[in-house]
């Protein structure tokens, strides 16, 4: 099959990431012809390594005209079976420029955590949770889970790498080390981001904590200028902000506790690290067996009450710095939980099967039609609506997913799709994807 993968910028974040190892694997597993369409960044070293065929992307902010003659060009000239888009703008900028014209199948991945009401219905449209996928089918939406994968061959541990940087940073034995590695922008990233720094703040007079900060973006010159506030009242350097990594192992691997969501902390758990997951609206969470069956469910995230998240943050700290004994067994929880669940082989063949079977069934016209200008439609209206309607929205989007989120969280109930290891302190290694 001819698959044309249009991806994110090619910026250092997770859903790339995501998308170029699933892309090299449907070629390398599945037997694909695959080539990649997406604006140049930092990532296309990883793409140069994958050895992956690339097509730069024009540049342009939001929905690109020049984007998206471009990428009708490169469908008629490659012949395609099949897009697989990676979230907005990108849908609606291949929906508009291919699907709409050839009626080229496609499938969209979206990595969100809400169900983009602007998603057409007819498209196959996967979501990274079974909460999101049963809200786009109640919709009326085609849609289809697919987990974050996680290449737990490259990402898994490794004590000399992280002695390595752990001595490259002056950390002793006894230091406490904590690892973010995420995108510093103020969208879902920076709260948390602020609330670990002021944990550390809290316990770092009677505890040997340091938070390593790895990543770039927006918010750096916030989150840097906090971080030395914090490290000066210290009386120590605490919280260090080192910037991005293309190959962020080392420090996975020098972790005492991963901090983080999504795919972050999914790798976090492929390196044997316990992991605190966080979200927003003061969320946050430890990683372990009696919690592992509600964030399957619900997404390697959360949302907080909006009131005692760094409170609650820090106590997760203290007590996980306080238990040193717990650290290797939940780490070895973790592992074997990603390796089960989310296995970068596993989810590929997932892709594999979802995507002969989309292009097997096609639409009706009459779906196609109708559902290309109910989508057209909300597309306008929702740019000329008023801002503050929109923010309305928005709310009321944020405060649904709370409610569905506040209704089953930590019941410790196990989904249909949930595999966890028996064993916690058991070795990983060979653990194979559900049956």
């Amino acid at each position: 099959m001819k698959i044309l993968v249009f991806a994110h910028k090619l910026e250092v974040g997770g859903t790339q990431v995501n998308a170029i190892e699933l892309a090299a694997q449907m070629r390398d597993a599945h037997g694909h012809d695959v080539v990649l369409f997406a604006v140049p960044g930092p990532m296309v070293a990883l793409v140069e390594d994958k050895g992956l065929r690339y097509i730069p992307a024009p540049t342009g902010a939001g929905y690109s005209p020049r984007r998206m003659r471009a990428l009708y060009r490169l469908a008629q000239a490659e012949h395609l079976d099949l897009i697989h888009v990676w979230d907005a703008p990108q849908y609606l900028e291949a929906m508009f420029a291919v699907h709409l014209w050839t009626r080229v199948p496609m499938v969209v991945t979206s990595m969100a955590m809400v169900v983009n009401n602007e998603f057409p219905r007819h498209i196959r449209t996967t979501f990274g949770t079974p909460d999101l996928v049963a809200q786009a089918v109640r919709s009326g939406r085609r849609a289809s889970p697919l987990l974050p994968p996680v290449d737990t061959d490259f990402n898994q541990p490794d004590p000399a790498q992280g002695q390595d940087f752990r001595e490259r940073h002056s950390f002793s034995e006894s230091d406490i080390v904590l690892v973010t590695v995420s995108r510093l922008v103020h969208w879902m990233k920076a709260e948390s981001l602020r609330d670990t720094i002021e944990a550390v703040r809290s316990l770092g007079h009677d505890l040997p904590l340091h938070f390593v900060i790895v990543g770039d973006g927006t918010a750096r010159p916030e989150i840097e200028a906090l971080s030395e506030e914090v490290n000066r009242e210290l009386g120590r350097t605490a919280v260090h902000v080192i910037g991005p990594m293309l190959d962020p192992r080392p420090a996975y691997a020098a972790a005492d506790i991963v901090i983080g969501m999504g795919g972050s902390a999914l790798r976090g758990m492929a390196f044997a690290k316990p992991v605190i997951v966080v979200g927003e609206q003061g969320f946050s969470g430890a990683f372990t067996p009696e919690t592992a069956p509600s964030f399957l469910q619900m997404g390697i995230y959360g949302l907080g009450d909006g009131q005692s998240g760094r409170a609650q943050l820090t106590r997760h700290i203290a007590e996980l710095a306080a238990a040193p004994e717990r650290l290797a067994e939940l780490g070895a929880f973790g592992r074997a939980f990603v390796t089960r669940n989310f296995s970068l082989a596993q989810v590929a063949s997932d892709l594999h099967q979802l995507m002969a079977d989309c292009v097997v069934a096609q639409p009706s016209f009459g779906q196609f039609a109708a559902d290309m200008t109910r989508t057209t439609a909300l597309f306008v209206a929702h740019r000329l609506l008023p801002y503050q309607w929109r923010a309305r929205l928005s709310w009321a989007k944020s405060r649904h997913r709370q409610q569905l989120l506040t209704s089953v969280q930590f019941r410790g109930q196990a989904s249909a799709t949930l595999d966890l290891p028996t064993n916690p302190t058991a070795p990983s290694q060979g653990a194979g994807p559900p049956a």
